[in-house]
Order: C-alpha cells, then sequence, then structure tokens
C-alpha cells in the first residue's frame, strides 16, 4: 500500500462531539518546528479542554513527542501560538519558561533520581515555600501522594531500584503531581511495562488524574492505549493531526484509509456504492455519508464479519492464529449470492482474502466453508486512497 503524501493531508477531520470549546485549557494554533532543513511540526491545531484526557497516537517519527516538549516548554516553535487558559505560553513574541506553566510531566522512563529515596524523588518537586511546618510537613504531603497513586507510604524509604516498573511510574507520576500541576504531560509512560502491569499501570493513572481533575495529555504509539485512555484522541501522521474526535468515532469513522489501518485491523474491499449502499464481495453493506458513488474502497473492522449458521454469505477457511481468548480467521470469499450467474464488471466477483475473529478455534479450520454476515455500518473510501482492485488484504497494526 502506498500511503498518502503528508505534505497533501487535508486539515484534521474534527468529530462534532469534540468541536472547539469557547475557553479550552489549552489551545495550539498553527504551530510548526523544524530540526535543521526537516520539517517535523506543519502546522498543527488542537484545541484540549479542562479536565479533560487527549492522546496524540501516530508511529515512530510522526511528531508527537516534539509537539508534547512545546507545549511542555522544552521547545520552541518555529512559528504558531500555544496558549494555556488563554494566555499566549508560546507564540506571537510569547516566551513563558517551562517551570512557570503549570505543568507536570512523565518521561517514558520515569525519570527518577537513582541515588535518592522514593521520598526525597517526590519532595524533590514539591514547592517547599507553600508549606508550614518543616520536614514534618513534607513528610506528610509525600505520604499523600504516595496514598494518592496507590502505594504505601512506607515506601518512601526505598531506592528506585528496589521498585517495579509500574510502581516507578507512579512515583513519577506522584513527583509530578507535587506541584499541582494544571496540565500534565504523559510521554509513552507505560511502553516499557509488561502487558498485563501496563494496563493496570494506565488504569491506576487515569484514576488518579481523573479525581484530581487534571488536564491530561498522553502520547503514545499503542493505538488501544490511546482509545481506552482517553476522551478524545488525535491521530498524528508525518507532523499533521489526520483527525481528531473521541475513541468511538475515530475507530470506527475514520477519516481515510491510513488512519483506519493505523488505528486497527480493517478488512478493506473494493464496492460500487449506489446511494448509501456499498456492494462487494460481503453483499450490501450500508454507508453513513458516502465520500463518492461509483468504484470506492469499503472497510470494515474484522470484528463486525461474524460467522452465523444463518448467514448467506461463504468463506472457505485459509489458515488460522491461535490466541487464547480469540483467533484470528483468515477467508477467501465466494461470490455473492446476488451476483452469483449475472456477472456485473461493477462490482467484484468474489475471491478476496479476509481476517476475522472468533472466540471458538474449533470451528474454523483450514478447508472448512463458514457462513457469514455482517453487522453494522461500513465506510466507504474514495478509490483512489489505495491498491487497485483485490486489495482486500487487512492490516494489523
Amino acid at each position: 500500500m502506498t500511503a498518502p503524501s503528508t505534505s497533501r493531508l487535508p486539515e484534521p477531520r474534527v468529530s462534532p462531539s469534540v468541536a472547539a470549546s469557547t475557553n479550552p485549557h489549552l489551545q495550539i494554533t498553527g504551530v510548526t518546528k523544524n530540526f535543521g532543513p526537516q520539517e517535523v511540526l506543519k502546522g498543527v491545531n488542537l484545541a484540549v479542554s479542562k479536565g479533560g484526557t487527549t492522546a496524540i497516537v501516530g508511529p515512530s517519527g510522526s511528531g508527537k513527542t516534539t509537539l508534547l516538549r512545546l507545549i511542555a516548554g522544552f521547545e520552541h516553535p518555529l512559528a504558531g501560538r500555544i496558549a494555556l487558559n488563554g494566555n499566549t505560553v508560546a507564540g506571537d513574541g510569547v516566551w513563558v519558561p517551562a517551570h512557570k506553566r503549570h505543568i507536570g510531566y512523565v518521561a517514558q522512563d520515569g525519570a527518577l533520581f537513582p541515588h535518592l529515596t522514593v521520598g526525597q524523588n517526590i519532595a524533590f518537586g514539591l514547592d517547599t515555600a507553600k508549606l508550614s511546618g518543616g520536614r514534618r510537613a513534607v513528610a506528610g504531603r509525600v505520604s499523600d501522594l504516595l496514598e494518592m497513586v496507590s502505594l504505601d507510604p512506607a515506601m518512601a524509604k526505598r531506592r528506585p531500584h528496589q521498585l517495579s516498573g509500574g510502581q516507578q511510574q507512579r512515583v513519577a507520576l506522584a513527583r509530578a503531581l507535587a506541584r499541582e500541576p494544571e496540565l500534565m504531560l504523559l510521554d509513552e509512560p507505560f511502553s516499557a511495562l509488561d502487558a498485563g502491569l501496563r494496563v493496570a499501570t494506565r488504569r491506576a493513572v487515569a484514576k488518579v488524574l481523573a479525581e484530581a481533575g487534571v488536564t491530561t495529555i498522553l502520547v503514545t504509539h499503542d493505538q488501544a492505549e490511546a482509545l481506552s485512555f482517553a476522551d478524545q484522541v488525535a491521530v498524528m501522521r508525518g507532523g499533521k493531526l489526520a483527525q481528531i474526535g473521541n475513541p468511538f468515532v475515530v475507530y470506527t469513522r475514520p477519516a481515510d484509509r491510513a488512519t483506519a489501518e493505523f488505528l486497527g485491523d480493517a478488512v478493506i474491499l473494493d464496492a460500487w456504492m449506489e446511494g448509501s449502499l456499498a456492494t462487494c464481495s460481503l453483499g450490501g453493506i450500508p454507508v453513513r455519508r458516502p465520500p463518492a458513488q461509483g468504484p470506492v474502497q469499503l472497510m470494515l473492522r474484522p470484528e463486525q464479519i461474524r460467522i452465523a449458521e444463518d448467514g448467506d454469505i461463504r468463506g472457505v477457511v485459509v489458515d488460522t492464529d491461535y490466541f487464547g481468548p480469540e483467533t484470528t480467521v483468515r477467508l477467501k470469499l465466494a461470490v455473492p449470492p446476488e451476483l452469483a450467474g449475472r456477472p456485473d464488471h461493477r462490482y467484484p466477483g468474489g475471491g478476496e482474502i479476509i481476517t476475522i475473529r472468533h472466540w471458538n478455534a474449533s470451528i474454523a479450520r483450514p478447508g472448512m466453508e463458514l457462513c457469514l454476515r455482517v453487522v453494522g455500518e461500513g465506510v466507504a473510501f474514495p478509490a483512489e486512497q489505495g491498491p487497485a482492485a483485490g486489495g482486500a488484504a487487512p492490516v494489523t497494526s
């Protein structure tokens, strides 16, 4: 597949559910950034509401961390404006240094000081001028912060190397919360953790930040993490935002094929659009607001294609991959019943290979013919967005 040139990406499609707020906590307008001759950010626009959680997701090298560093005040934008609570902190001749922006920052590795105890690491983030009571007040505040991130206050005496990866990330979060930031920036803080610990730590961090009412921005390349963590997802590609919306909208109604394939497994089939019905090898699939009539590419998620005894779509199992709770099944589609015996050059004639998911590995074995049905709507993209006929191979992101 040849991805669309990022230099020609349109302005991001913004879901009505995240239409620009009249009083956003963070407003990024036309921000660009170069490193030497390389353009890293190309006119980024983003609004984050107060108390909200936004995930910026994209492949490595798309500009996610650079954008986060600009918000934090670690880098200067080449052009554009960044405002917090309506006040410009970068751009228009204004520059507010990082330590005056009331922003917390948690790096990928936690960045704890190895020579300090857990308590000393957290206390490093405290503004002692605001605490009366000396060391006892500091110790009390450290205990409160440890409890806030679900850690035993007794851990204050340990060194970072005596903690698990998940515990270290919670300590880093406690240190960032110590200064009572208005905005928290999380730079892929869970990526170094194993799968089970990553999910548990992510949930704990999300709970802490939600209860504290802190506006949060998470940068990640993990699609599932972005979709589960945030109430707004911004998909970045090639230094631009391709789509902004709530997780459900971005996943089920992606703006283009590249976004669809990046956010998860996608079944892409050639189809013929008439009105709001796309006809393909899976039969007639309804499409909301089709972008064109005639030849299009239809996108479905694998979970929309179900094995059903009463299904009128046929497919022969090519192979399977067993993953415990689910099995991915690759199928070769037969000619749709409505097209059998009356070939029509407008419609595909079957034979595409697609991938679906099913919980029961025993009912899908190579060579078996399965009956299928499709649930829900598809998403249509203009035919020129992807390869020509036969481009049915799903992509695993």
